[in-house]
């Protein structure tokens, strides 16, 4: 293994921790060298999207998205523990000129779900809903009104088999005050419902919260000042797109267990690795851009400017 800022092989090791490394350099080259075969018990994710207008990190166009994400889809069939889990957050995009909806992130979980060799397996679709998202596109929403705004992210959850591990009781929410009343006084209709359900008698047993459902309310208010305060004195250009660390809480907590291994192979600002750390599981993050992962330096105790000299040869 490279100490910090010491090139190994075509990679860069930019900084580690007791529990993770962060790698600059190409994912497919850094999941080859460094990451065992079933090694990975998640691998989570928010790629670039495949949006119109090019971004500063770089992202690919809808016409050639998923031929340019299966590339990636063989290391992570490699890298999964048979119970491991793939995990992609997708943001939706639009035709160009047209208000019509891409399909890009449709295709991609088909293409997935459906290759020919070692498919993945849906395990579930979940949807991330943003409340915080300005109106857009704004020539849709705001200025001709044709359509609502698009405040959704589609998240991908896919598998090995169906036996990914997954435990939702690690992920309660707390019950609503209707539910603790109806609790706490048992007062409640049983029986079957319309809808065939049949509500029984332990309806009203305390599990300790609720069970969440597949769409997860979580404003991306870019609450994020000690990473953008960080980036700011020490010159360094901060990821434009971060997601917030509720979502990678959530996959984390539902899908793994302490100790584990987690893996971001488009980690930008390492959100992801700095989630797993605070869980207790193991992380190795990777993005291309080591000006991003220099600065997400400021997520982990201790780490921020530690970053070593790269040596000029590249060497």
């Amino acid at each position: 293994m490279a100490e910090n800022g010491i090139r190994d092989d075509d990679a860069l090791l930019v900084y580690e921790t007791d529990l993770g490394e962060a790698w600059q350099g190409d994912a497919i080259d850094v999941m080859e060298q460094h990451v065992a075969d079933e090694s990975v018990d998640l691998v989570m994710t928010s790629p670039p999207f495949a949006l119109q207008s090019p971004k500063e990190y770089g992202n690919e166009g809808q016409d050639t998205y998923v031929e340019w994400f299966m590339a990636f889809a063989d290391e992570f069939w490699r890298v999964l523990k048979p119970t491991g889990s793939l995990v992609i957050d997708l943001g939706g995009a639009w035709e160009q000129g047209h208000p019509v909806k891409s399909l890009y992130a449709f295709e991609l979980l088909i293409a997935l779900c459906r290759r020919p060799n070692r498919p993945f397996v849906l395990s579930q679709d979940f949807y991330w809903y943003n409340p915080a998202r300005l109106p857009s596109p704004a020539q849709w929403v705001t200025i001709e009104r044709k359509r609502a705004k698009d405040s959704v992210n589609y998240i991908w959850w896919l598998g090995k088999t169906a036996d990914a591990k997954a435990n939702n009781a690690n992920v309660l929410r707390e019950y609503t005050s209707s539910m603790k009343k109806l609790i706490e006084t048992g007062n409640y209709n049983r029986g079957k419902r319309p809808s065939g359900h049949n509500v029984g008698e332990g309806f009203t047993v305390d599990k300790g919260g609720a069970i969440p459902p597949n769409i997860l309310a979580v404003a991306n208010t870019g609450n994020d000042g000690g990473y953008l305060s960080a980036c700011k004195e020490q010159g360094i250009k901060p990821h434009p797109a971060r997601f917030p660390s509720d979502i990678p809480d959530f996959f984390i907590d539902f899908l793994t267990d302490p100790g584990d291994v987690v893996l971001d192979p488009f980690a930008g600002s390492n959100v992801t690795g700095a989630s797993a750390e605070a869980k207790n599981r193991k992380w190795v993050s990777i993005d291309l851009d080591l000006d991003y992962l220099t600065g997400s330096q400021a997520r982990f105790d201790g780490l921020q400017g530690q970053l070593g000299e790269v040596p000029s040869d590249g060497s």
